[in-house]
This record gives C-alpha cells, structure tokens and sequence, in this order.
C-alpha cells in the first residue's frame, strides 16, 4: 500500500471533481490499493475517466468477500448475493452444484466458503470471463469450463446435478443504451443483453434445465421484480416448481424451480 496525506487528500479531490458520490471513500479505496504514487495516479485517472472501481483496484466486495475482476468481466453486483445465499440452503458436502453465465465466479467463491465439499462446476461462453474464473477457481477445486450454457458439460453430469446457480443477462437489447456507463462502456455486452425482452438466455436456461437437474434438484435465476412471473411461467412449462422470492434488502428478485422427484 502507497499512501501519505498529501497522496489521499489529491486522490479525494481528483474523485470528487470528477462527480464521484462517495469521493472520500474512493480515494481510501484507491490509495489503499496503489503500491507506489505512479500507480496511484494511473488509478485516480481511469476511475476519473468512468472506469469502474472494481475493475480500476482489482477486486469487487460480494458477500464479504473479496472477488477477483479482470477489465472486460461483469462486476458482480450486491443483489446477485440473494442467487447464492437461497443456493446454499440447498447444497450440503457432496452436492453438486452447477453456476451457469458464471462471469467473475463471485458466486462460485462465496458456495465453496459457505458449503465445503460440494462438488463445482461453472461456465461462461466469455473466455475473458472464464480466465478470470479458472484463475480463481482451479486453486479451489472449481471446474471451469468455456461454451454456450450447458454446451460444455460431460454428459456424466445428466440427471445428477442437485443445485443449479445462475445470473443470466437479462437487461432488455432496448435498455442497454440507457444503462450507467460503468456498465455499459466497461463490461461485455454478452453480460448484460437479455434480448428483446431480457429473458432469451433464461428461456433456453430453463428449457435445458430438466436434462441436468437430479430429482429434487434446483434451478436459481435471478430476474428483476417485473419479469419474475413470467420466469416463473418458463420454469412451470418445463416441470419446474417454482416460486418467487425478493429481497428488499438486496433490491434483488429470484425465481427458484425445483424438479419433482420421481
């Protein structure tokens, strides 16, 4: 950590110029990061120039955890913590468990924290996104695998996976220009459109769920307050149980489906 007086008090002010809201933290967060005054004015100039903070020192805080984020990966957001937490109630060593569109692996860290000896597997179809996740993952036992949804899996897998984790991109194509720019100039647009009405990926999540899911099984996506019910529609259509659950906490939405045993 590089930091002085003189060195905090130049990063607060080039912040709170530049319309940061919380200027004083963000100089603490950036100082606290920076090894030497080169590196800290870098940082101080990329926040400045709209860079996101997570990606400007590295890492993103989610569910007390310091999570790993390269440039170009979906930042992991405080609602998404709602998506594990409900995961975790499900899970018990030996479970396994399955987080698809898996981004920075946020999800991933927190389940192997909170439920050691469950069995994990993730997947994106970013490679930018998986490099950042088998980086994290891999040392903790993860499997981190690249391709389209449950493209990639081993069929060994069918039928047998007890928790299924996902934060599909669900922002309507329409919405995106009107998203902050930390997200929409600094993350991949793979992230972050759903589609015409946000819900494309989810649909085929849904549809391929029942392949994978073990009897008793369950499937979390996370959705906004407005879509859940139809989300929740996809999940009966396919023989899902499903049911709604918010937070307002969290100001987060999810939609749990689980399959019947047979």
């Amino acid at each position: 950590m590089y930091a002085n007086g003189t060195d905090r008090e130049r990063a607060y002010n080039q912040a709170a110029a530049a319309g940061r809201v919380y200027a004083e933290d963000e100089a603490a967060l950036l100082v606290g990061a920076a090894s030497s005054e080169a590196q800290l004015e870098t940082m101080v100039s990329r926040r400045v120039d709209g860079e996101p903070r997570e990606v400007v020192v590295g890492w993103a805080e989610f569910a007390r955890l310091h999570i790993a984020v390269d440039p170009g990966v979906f930042v992991p957001r405080r609602r998404t913590e709602l998506v594990v937490l409900r995961a975790m109630r499900l899970a018990a060593p030996g479970s396994i468990v399955l987080d698809l569109c898996c981004g920075s692996s946020a999800l991933d860290e927190v389940m192997l924290a909170g439920v050691p000896g469950v069995e994990l597997y993730a997947a994106d179809l970013d490679p930018v996104a998986v490099r950042n996740a088998r980086r994290t993952l891999e040392p903790l036992g993860g499997v981190v695998l690249e391709g389209d949804l449950s493209e990639p899996l081993p069929d060994t897998l069918r039928e047998r996976i007890d928790v299924v984790m996902c934060n599909t991109p669900y922002v309507p194509s329409g919405e995106i220009e009107w998203l902050p720019a930390e997200a929409r100039l600094y993350e991949a647009r793979m992230a972050l459109d759903g589609g015409s009405d946000g819900l494309d990926i989810q649909r085929r999540v849904v549809e391929q769920a029942p392949r994978w899911l073990a009897p008793g099984g369950s499937l979390l996506v996370e959705a906004t307050q407005r879509q859940a019910p139809t989300t929740a529609q996809l999940f009966a259509s396919s023989g899902l149980a499903s049911h709604i659950v918010h937070s307002k906490k969290r100001g987060a939405t999810i939609v749990i489906g689980t399959r019947p045993l047979d």
